[in-house]
């Protein structure tokens, strides 16, 4: 019994011990590139949603369970990535492009939703999202993008914005 509190307590102090460890200078920048994608990724689905709905208020339901269902997806993906990076960086690509790091299947976030973890739980979500049915105006919504796409002009500025940050977020080099 003693010998078994002796190898918990060692246990648990050498894992406190990895988990106050701050990331290396690399793992860091590889981290805050990551989280640039996302957000440049997630701020241009608002400004794609924002544009159809201008052009059809009645998308704004449907605008809005989308974007919930892209937060869930890349937040998920955020979390992944920083848990590989600390964890396991074999499972992250990381000579491709950033938007290309993490390759999970459906059987593997199905196997990571079942963690009691945040990780779990962001997992969770964006493979329910992905198992749930679609919106009834999904489709509306997918048309009104492919819209806007068909005429540059109208998403000029975002796309601009957008590609521009995805340029900057490439040039990052961590190491």
């Amino acid at each position: 019994m003693k010998l078994a509190a002796f190898i918990l307590t060692v246990t648990t102090l050498s894992s406190s011990a990895f988990a106050s460890t701050p990331p290396s200078t690399t793992t860091q920048c590889e981290s805050d590139k990551y989280h640039q994608y996302v957000d440049a990724s997630l701020n241009w689905y608002q400004q794609l949603v924002t544009l159809s709905v201008a052009k059809d208020p009645q998308l704004k339901d449907v605008g809005d369970w989308f974007l919930a269902g892209r937060e869930h997806h890349f937040h998920f993906n955020r979390d992944a990535v920083d848990w590989y990076l600390a964890n396991d960086k074999d499972k992250l690509q990381l000579a491709l492009p950033v938007e290309s790091w993490l390759n999970l299947n459906q059987a593997d976030i199905k196997e990571l939703a079942s963690q009691p973890t945040a990780l779990g739980q962001a997992a969770k979500l964006a493979f329910n999202d992905r198992q749930s049915k679609p919106h009834p105006k999904n489709y509306a919504l997918r048309s009104a993008f492919a819209e806007l796409l068909t005429h540059p002009a109208q998403i000029e500025k975002p796309l601009n914005a957008y590609n521009e940050k995805m340029n900057a977020i490439s040039a990052i080099q961590c190491q």
